[in-house]
């Protein structure tokens, strides 16, 4: 790839990005205003993620614009460190997520859960009071379960429904309690449960109470957040790949070939190619490691 190509790639690959982070800032701003107190909890966060996004993007963009060095270099050493946490990350979703599934119940066409089949991180984060609280007041306002009736309007559409992890475990009690269900919205409590479940006692037919304090329904929440953990694991496998297949084939030129040299380096580590890496570190890219390692 010449080097007038090369520039041309990276300016666009970055103002593509620049276009990404400030979405993600306006993003992060209409939560701020937005009265819902899940969608607050993550405002700074998703500005924060947006605005470091930004600052890369217009470093690596002013950097092969203009040509400066100083700016490619720091630009790299950002994207190793994107890397290296998009890594570390990545491994951590998929070791957290691994555990915990749905159980099938006769006559339902959907899963119940079961907070003790999820990871050890799971359990300690639901389990934490201020967290659980936070998050049950993000439940009742969501109004999941208060649409249930508006969505199944008969007791047969109901019993037929396929709910969502979280409707399953926080809008109505477990199905071994043996309450009756009038409608999609309230259950025959008069029935002695016939499990010694503590959800079964714990649920209610109040709008503000149903079983938002059970275990299942922390089950429901850890599935919710498995399946979202488990999308964005996937996203970064994908990301991580395209980094480094972008940042290991790029060519800047002459005078800036030598700033390749962290990303390729990283990657040469990664793979334990720790000659081939000294060997491109030492000769300033005389060799490409990375178009070495592919042959390997």
């Amino acid at each position: 790839m010449g080097s007038g190509t090369s520039t041309f790639v990276i300016r666009w690959i970055n103002f593509l990005t620049m276009l990404l982070a400030i979405a993600v800032i306006c993003f992060g701003v209409w939560m701020s205003t937005h009265h819902d107190g899940c969608r607050k909890s993550l405002t700074l966060p998703v500005l924060a993620l947006g605005g470091f996004i930004l600052v890369i993007s217009l470093i690596g963009f002013m950097g092969a614009l203009k040509n400066i060095s100083i700016l490619l270099w720091i630009y790299l050493v950002l994207l190793c460190l994107i890397l290296v946490g998009i890594l570390v990350f990545t491994v951590l979703a998929f070791i957290i997520t691994n555990n915990g599934s749905g159980h099938s119940v006769a006559g339902l066409r959907y899963k119940e859960y079961q907070l003790r089949d999820y990871s050890s991180w799971f359990l300690k984060q639901l389990n934490n009071t201020k967290n659980w609280a936070h998050l049950k007041s993000c439940l009742v306002k969501s109004e999941d379960c208060n649409n249930l009736p508006k969505k199944y309007k008969t007791l047969k559409q109901y019993k037929m429904a396929k709910l969502t992890p979280i409707e399953a475990g926080c809008c109505r009690p477990p199905s071994e309690c043996g309450y009756p269900a009038i409608n999609a919205s309230y259950y025959d409590l008069s029935f002695h449960p016939i499990s010694s479940n503590n959800d079964c006692r714990l649920y209610k037919n109040s709008r503000t109470i149903k079983c938002y304090s059970c275990d299942s329904c922390k089950a429901g929440v850890a599935q919710y957040m498995k399946t979202e953990w488990r999308v964005v694991a996937i996203f970064n496998v994908i990301l991580f790949v395209v980094l480094v297949r972008t940042s290991s084939s790029m060519k800047i030129n002459k005078n800036l070939s030598f700033s390749m040299v962290p990303v390729n380096y990283l990657l040469c580590w990664m793979l334990r190619k720790k000659k081939c890496c000294q060997e491109s570190f030492i000769q300033g890219l005389k060799m490409d490691c990375a178009s070495d390692l592919s042959y390997h």
